[in-house]
């Protein structure tokens, strides 16, 4: 069973940072591209980040680009997401997603988020 598992949310000021860890058992983690996306109250989900399977290639939401940066590390199958200048609009559940390449539009895997809080 493929499980992929956030860790390192939590409650942080505006101006501070995060990183944010996604441990994958995904035997082939290594072929899988990954995203990081984000839910704030109310609001629909909505991407933030993604990278595909060596780490050549990022994109980020405009909204985040310059402060977030998404990294991996096959040897440990895991995907990371440090957040700097944190900004209170930047309060939401993150999650992280596995798919099959950068070329398919679907995601076949997701966490179950966690919490991010930034006070003002």
């Amino acid at each position: 069973q493929v499980q992929l598992v956030e860790s390192g949310g939590g409650l942080v000021q505006a101006g501070g940072s995060l990183r944010l860890s996604c441990a994958a058992s995904l035997r082939t983690f290594s072929t899988y591209a990954m995203g990081w996306f984000r839910q704030a109250p109310g609001k629909e989900r909505e991407f933030v980040a993604a990278i595909n399977w060596s780490g050549g290639s990022t994109s980020y939401a405009d909204s985040v680009k310059g402060r977030f940066t998404v990294s991996r590390d096959n040897a440990k199958n895991t995907v990371y997401l440090q957040m700097n200048s944190l900004k209170s609009e930047d309060t939401a559940v993150y999650y992280c997603a596995a798919r099959l390449s950068q070329y398919v539009v679907s995601y076949s895997y997701w966490g179950q988020g966690t919490q991010v809080t930034v006070s003002s």
